[in-house]
């Protein structure tokens, strides 16, 4: 979702209120980001978070 909508890992890391080694590990799944995170990611990118895991397609 971020590549996709030309958004860099260190705008989105600032958005999230992470550090841009945070977006990279997730990004290659080294680790997971917390409930917190994942509801800032959806606010950031307008989803929900259902959408984030997978849960929906919406």
């Amino acid at each position: 979702m971020r590549t996709e909508r030309n958004v860099s890992q260190k705008k989105l890391a600032d958005a999230v209120g992470v550090d841009k080694r945070a977006i990279i590990f997730w990004e290659q799944e080294v680790n997971e980001p917390k409930a917190t995170y994942i509801r800032n990611l959806a606010v950031f990118f307008g989803c929900s978070a259902d959408y984030l895991l997978g849960l929906t397609d919406e």
